[in-house]
């Protein structure tokens, strides 16, 4: 299927670039999400004409991004969380934790925004996340987890 992208998305493209898709990634992400058009001989005529208002809106969600990741540079959060005398948790400390976290005491991050490689952390200490918060913009932030022992 192709589609016309209004954003620039990772692993996709750029702005205006007409790609081939699957159609389920068109349907299901892209369309809805205001992210994609269909690519017809109306929508590639009305994105032409429309190529500086999409390119301000782009620059403009980049600007509010840069401005996010420079809040979030250098950042830590302590995390306290139920654990074992051998530094393992009880349970596990997700991406809803961080997120709170991270909202409360420098700006709004969402759960989506950040990429836990090795899933849930379950163990106390120092740990690098990274968080996606634009196509071109990702910010390490470091999180602590402190045991509380029982």
């Amino acid at each position: 299927m192709q589609v016309i992208l209004l954003e620039n998305i990772g692993n996709v493209g750029a702005l205006g670039d007409l790609v081939e898709v699957r159609p389920g990634f068109a349907r299901n992400f892209l369309l809805p999400g205001g992210k994609a058009q269909l690519a017809t001989k109306e929508n590639i005529a009305d994105f032409e004409q429309r190529r500086a208002e999409y390119e301000a809106q782009q620059a403009e969600q980049l600007t509010s991004a840069k401005q996010r990741a420079a809040s979030l540079e250098d950042a830590s959060v302590t995390i306290l969380a139920r654990s074992g005398n051998e530094g393992k948790l009880f349970g596990s400390v997700g991406g809803d934790e961080i997120a709170q976290a991270l909202t409360a005491k420098y700006s709004p991050v969402e759960k989506r925004e950040l990429r836990l490689p090795d899933g849930p952390l379950r163990t106390t200490g120092e740990h690098q996340i990274n968080v996606h918060i634009h196509a071109e913009i990702d910010v390490t932030v470091t999180v602590i987890v402190e045991g509380e022992e029982e």
